[in-house]
């Protein structure tokens, strides 16, 4: 097989419920080898695993197929380009199985591939032998009949695979995010397992498309500068070289903006550690990653490092945890937050008080939260005597009754509540079920994979056995500031962290990570300087309920990642926050003050 120098991959979706704006785009631009669609989260995965157990054809993300693939069946054929995504989800033989019907139906000969083997559902009870302990908690593994969902994150390997005999369309189960995209290039250029570097590469570029518009102007830090093109906002294309280092692009004429603040805040996005980012078929090393604007809306992307290549895959598990219901109202006119909070706190008392009457125990957590009001943020939000405010209660129990109760308080208290109180006019709130991760690791050799294509039934080989971890390079220590520069002045000026450096935020589980990528070098020393790990801590101590918080750096950006530990109240949907993925904890941090000479900011 002829291996080619370069590739250019669309990145179309980032979850499941996706616009489709990204089709349109990448088959107009006309040059594409590969769109990869990714959408799966944990909360989606518990979703998915809810409509299969409803109905069996079911299990899978629909609108790849209604909205993605039938649609433009014919521009897919006719331009060769290649379909990758993980829309299995927890039944990704009725995906295939699915798109296999439409293309028969228009007359086509796409062939379909379709990768399984991830769902360990089946197999519960062998791993809850031997007292499996989560792997970030240690808590001790949930009752096999309580679980709903398990499988394995797998990776890129098998992907190649499939492209290697042929498939036009592969669909995965639960593949890594960025695995899609790494396929892609282990196919195309050849790569080995060995390869170490120019598999991290790889990852990257899928890291940075995963989530679609986000690397191109969407949840942007200046968002001013993209408000009046986001309607037509263009999907990411990275123009991958074999060497691995990419360009990151959109296709013309689309609206957004990519430039090192997008791309960066990409990269920063979901991240532990990353000097030790762990995908199945690399750890990576993000943390001397550079970026270069090298013309409009072009960026170019290298550096990324492999430390090794982890020999057990994490398996996810999603279980059923109880119940759990959350509605808003509002509050208006003078003092609206103290009427909103004692309105909420009638309301739980009332609830609590019927339970205990009929020998119920209380609620597992209730949730009160004021919006608007001052006290809602902590230390971030300035004081503000509302005038309108919105009211979010929230409850989790185990007795779905108990949890209905407390929604039938809500709208029963109401003619005994304090004046300003206002409903938006429709359905009362209904009970849902708490959905909670359990992550554990397996060994891959017990995982055994398999491709089902146009040649039938076929066993996937097992990946080599890892090379040893390579050890990271020195520590590199953070700068620190000197007014004894001659270069810097001894004035200093107070700005808010959001005139220095982008920031974006996002989750894991239970865990948030806030990325903060400097706009300048020069600015970095004095940033670090302000947001210690006890000052970040500090800050969001209001939402935590432990101090437990990592601060990273990455001297190639230059950033710094921080790492907040139980600090989403269970996270997704076992969470009753208003913000159970720490989606807004960058704009928090980017309102603090920092301290930095006028002479910098000048220059």
């Amino acid at each position: 097989m002829s291996v080619t120098q370069s590739i250019k991959i669309g990145g179309a979706t980032g979850f499941w419920g996706e616009t489709d704006l990204a089709m349109a785009q990448f088959l107009s631009e006309g040059d594409l080898d590969y769109i990869v669609f990714d959408y799966l989260a944990e909360i989606t995965m518990s979703i998915l695993a809810r409509a299969r157990s409803s109905n069996d054809s079911l299990g899978y993300a629909t609108d790849f197929v209604t909205a993605m693939v039938q649609p433009n069946l014919h521009a897919i054929a006719d331009s060769g380009v290649k379909l990758i995504s993980n829309a299995g989800g927890v039944n990704p033989e009725a995906c295939a199985k699915a798109i296999r019907e439409c293309v028969s139906e228009a007359g086509l000969d796409l062939k379909v591939a379709v990768i399984v083997g991830d769902d360990l559902l089946p197999r519960v009870e062998e791993l809850s032998v031997g007292g499996a302990r989560e792997m970030f908690s240690a808590e001790p593994m949930p009752a096999a009949d309580k679980i709903a969902s398990v499988n394995a994150y797998i990776g890129a390997f098998p992907v190649a695979e499939a492209l290697i005999h042929g498939a036009d369309i592969v669909i995965t189960g639960r593949c890594v995010d960025s695995a899609v995209t790494l396929g892609a290039c282990i196919h195309a250029f050849g790569w080995t397992p060995d390869e170490l570097d120019r598999l991290a590469a790889g990852s990257l570029v899928g890291h940075l498309i995963e989530c679609g518009p986000q690397v191109t102007g969407g949840n942007f830090t200046d968002w001013e500068a993209v408000a009046e093109s986001l309607f037509e906002v263009g999907y990411p294309i990275a123009q991958v070289s074999i060497n691995g280092e990419a360009v990151i692009t959109k296709p013309e004429e689309t609206g957004g903006i990519v430039n090192r603040g997008t791309v960066g805040e990409q990269l920063l996005y979901e991240i532990d550690d990353p000097a030790h980012y762990v995908l199945p078929d690399v750890i990576c090393d993000f943390s001397s990653v550079e970026l270069q604007q090298i013309g409009e809306n072009q960026v170019h992307v290298k550096g990324a490092k492999g430390r090794g290549v982890p020999t057990d895959y994490k398996v996810s598990m999603t279980w059923a945890d109880g119940w759990r219901a959350g509605t808003i109202l509002w509050y208006l006119g003078r003092k609206a937050a103290e009427k909103g909070r004692l309105f909420a706190d009638e309301v739980r008392q009332r609830a609590e008080h019927k339970l205990a009457a009929i020998g119920v125990s209380g609620f597992d957590d209730v949730t009160i939260e004021i919006v608007g009001d001052e006290s809602h943020w902590g230390e971030s939000a300035r004081y503000i005597r509302s005038r309108e405010v919105a009211v979010k209660i929230g409850c989790r129990h185990q007795d779905k009754r108990a949890v209905a109760l407390l929604l039938r308080e809500v709208a029963g208290a109401g003619l005994g509540a304090p004046p300003g109180l206002a409903f938006f006019a429709g359905t009362r709130a209904k009970p849902s079920p708490v959905i909670r991760l359990f992550s554990i690791r397996v060994p891959k050799s017990s995982v055994p994979l398999t491709l089902i294509d146009s040649r039938g039934i076929n066993q996937l080989a097992q990946t080599p056995e890892a090379p040893a971890l390579a050890a990271l390079a020195e520590s590199i220590e953070i700068p620190t500031p000197s007014v004894q520069d001659s270069t810097v002045s001894s004035d200093l000026i107070t700005v808010p962290l959001e005139r220095l450096a982008w920031g974006r935020s996002g989750d894991k589980g239970d865990k948030a990570n806030i990325g903060i990528m400097a706009r300048d070098k020069a600015y970095l020393p004095w940033i670090a300087d302000a947001l210690t790990s006890d000052y970040v801590a500090a800050r969001f101590a209001h939402l935590m309920t432990s101090p437990a918080i990592n601060r990273f750096y990455l001297p190639g950006l230059p950033g710094l990642n921080f790492v907040l530990h139980n600090a989403l109240g269970g996270g997704g949907v076992a969470s009753l926050r208003n913000d159970p993925q720490a989606k807004s904890f960058a704009q928090i941090l980017l309102d603090a003050p920092i301290s930095i000479p006028q002479n910098l900011l000048d220059s």
